[in-house]
């Protein structure tokens, strides 16, 4: 299976779970990322086993240097999540990358709606076609905001 996507020279988006670092992955999204402070390292272990994981590499040293993770039933809806670039390599154009190799990833599955919440990174988002949602008042959470 390929398990690359077309990322920036000198870096590689990959979906192979084995390329993963799961412990940094821990580390980036409970100590700074706002959405996920705090998360334990089992539960975040499992929501990289339950879901669909795209990690990004220094191609010259294979270093990871960003994450998302899709979860998805890969026939109607997926949710975009935990889009995280290191910040060493933030400003690079990295996390656009990032977003746009999981929706080209997606696109021949068909999925009715790709989803994502962010505080903080629309712009990042509406560069490879997310948009604010056009009905908000249509959609319920369960759960915190």
């Amino acid at each position: 299976m390929n398990h690359s996507h077309t990322a920036p020279e000198g870096y590689q988006i990959s979906t192979d779970p084995a390329r993963l670092d799961a412990a940094l992955v821990h580390r980036w999204l409970s100590e700074d990322a706002y959405w996920a402070l705090g998360v334990s390292r089992e539960q975040q272990d499992r929501a990289i086993a339950n879901s669909l994981n795209f990690g990004l590499y220094r191609t010259s040293t294979g270093a990871q240097l960003g994450y998302a993770r899709v979860v998805t039933d890969l026939a109607t809806f997926a949710w975009l999540c935990d889009v995280y670039i290191a910040p060493e390599a933030r400003g690079l154009g990295l996390g656009t990358a990032l977003a746009a190799a999981t929706r080209d990833h997606l696109t021949p599955y068909g999925l009715r709606r790709v989803m994502l919440a962010t505080a903080d990174a629309h712009e990042v988002y509406a560069k490879v076609g997310f948009e604010p949602l056009a009905k908000p008042e249509k959609w319920m959470l369960l759960g915190g905001q």
